[in-house]
């Protein structure tokens, strides 16, 4: 009998992340597409496309299919995806593999149908769906699948999913708009206008993942960093240090604790005290701001955690489910 590699993916809308059965995470790309604007032809994906960010002629643009947790540009997101899945599976003319996947919790159902039919065209059998809430739970090792309530916040790319769970479904979910990218956009704000200067979205990410915290860093940091001066126009170089971006980011991070309270005002009171003694666990690459479960867990006096491996639980949520499929068929929604 033939033998088939099964697959699990997280569709992110920062990054494609894909495990294979018996060989662990074997892919991890951005997701993002180069395109022409004028032939409207693909001219790169992922890494390729990325690394082209901020240095493209007038007639390529780089656009990221999946945006603010949403699907963006469908067309290119199906393409992409069969692209990163060929890549991975090669072509398997016997044995096609199984896939479970997760997708943004946003992403309408027509979409997700049509994301299953790219999938097929890529070389895959059959592919099932998993929610993002459940498959991050999964990944991070929390305990839902019995009379146990537990507290996921997923802070990805585009947005943060933020959910109670209890006996293997979801109780209380919220999604709101605060994640890795709204982190990035308050840097080039705050820089702009405290020093008319303009950074690039790269250079943003850098400045956050290096100096940016949810709370203050002991002892201060700080980095050089290079922009354009929008009154002289020319390049500039500048010291920046870790107090300025946690002032830069503190709105954004207050928006997300106070998310992380409304939903806890919401659970039911048994299972919101299941949440208080087991606490909140932080999943996504958004979690690792630095201090996010330690500003969380002060201002609401609840324990709160950053999960093992953050940035991909919700594609080891996915793996999960491929050892035993017959035993967590029930989580799955396709």
């Amino acid at each position: 009998m033939a033998q088939t590699n099964d697959i699990g993916i997280d569709l992110g809308t920062s990054n494609v992340v894909i495990y294979m059965k018996g060989n662990g995470i074997v892919f991890r790309e951005p997701s993002v597409v180069a395109i022409d604007r004028e032939t409207k032809n693909i001219i790169a994906f992922g890494l390729e496309a990325y690394r082209m960010i901020g240095r493209t002629p007038a007639n390529v643009t780089v656009i990221r299919p999946l945006a603010q947790g949403e699907m963006f540009d469908f067309d290119l997101a199906s393409a992409m995806l069969r692209f990163f899945v060929s890549s991975v599976i090669g072509k398997r003319l016997i044995a096609r593999p199984r896939a479970v996947m997760s997708v943004p919790s946003s992403v309408k159902d027509i979409e997700k149908k049509a994301l299953i039919s790219a999938m097929f065209d890529a070389g895959v059998r059959r592919t099932q769906l998993l929610d993002r809430n459940i498959a991050a739970a999964l990944g991070a090792q929390l305990n839902f699948l019995g009379p146990y309530g537990s507290m996921v916040v997923d802070i990805s790319a585009g947005c943060t999913d933020l959910s109670v769970l209890y006996n293997g479904s979801i109780s209380v979910i919220s999604t709101v708009h605060i994640g890795g990218d709204h982190f990035d956009e308050a840097i080039i704000r705050y820089l702009r206008k405290k020093y008319n200067m303009l950074i690039g979205e790269r250079t943003a990410e850098q400045i956050k993942v290096t100096l940016g915290g949810a709370v203050r860093r002991e002892p201060r940091v700080e980095m050089d960093i290079t922009g354009r001066n929008l009154i002289s126009g020319l390049p500039k170089t500048m010291s920046v240090e870790s107090d300025e971006i946690y002032e830069a980011v503190l709105d954004q991070v207050n928006d997300l604790i106070e998310a992380v309270q409304v939903v806890i005002e919401k659970t039911p009171p048994q299972l919101a005290s299941d949440v208080f003694d087991g606490g909140v666990t932080l999943t996504g690459g958004g979690a690792l701001l630095y201090g996010l479960a330690e500003a969380i867990g002060s201002v609401l006096n609840i324990p709160c955690r950053v999960a093992e491996d953050a940035r991909d639980c919700v594609v080891l949520g996915c793996a999960k489910v491929l050892t035993d499929p017959s035993g967590m068929r029930h989580l799955l929604t396709v």
